[in-house]
């Protein structure tokens, strides 16, 4: 099943389930579409240009909240994964705390600049982590 955004009825619960008081590292399965399409309907770029436009934002918005892009790479192939489970790019993301990742997400800037993200995917995923400590 396709997925872009997650679920605003759903979203509370998940982040209230992470543990409040330790990093979370986000990684981000992203898929492009060939051209963005945009909510009008129009398309004036590929996905991945449409991707950097999120980027510009996200980015700042990252470093405002403490948090930072820690790794980002091209998908060369899967080795265990469905043969229609395709991706062009994995990014980790490291945020201080669920907290700081939910105040980026309430900050209007960010919530404007997300068009350019939806426009830009044909399939993502967003997978919330959390280190485990060496022993336990």
């Amino acid at each position: 099943m396709k997925t872009i955004n997650p679920d605003p009825a759903a979203l509370p619960g998940i982040l209230a389930k992470l543990p409040v008081d330790v990093p979370i590292v986000m990684v981000n399965l992203l898929r492009f579409r060939d051209r963005a399409i945009y909510p009008d309907g129009k398309s004036d770029c590929t996905g991945r240009e449409a991707y950097k436009r999120y980027s510009m934002v996200a980015l700042k918005k990252l470093k405002e909240i403490g948090a930072q892009a820690i790794f980002m790479a091209g998908v060369k192939g899967s080795l265990i994964a469905p043969p229609d489970e395709v991706w062009d790019e994995v990014l980790l993301v490291r945020y201080p705390s669920i907290q700081a990742f939910s105040n980026m997400l309430a900050m209007k800037d960010y919530r404007d600049v997300t068009v350019h993200r939806s426009a830009a995917l044909e399939d993502s995923r967003l997978i919330a982590t959390v280190e485990h400590v060496a022993g336990s």
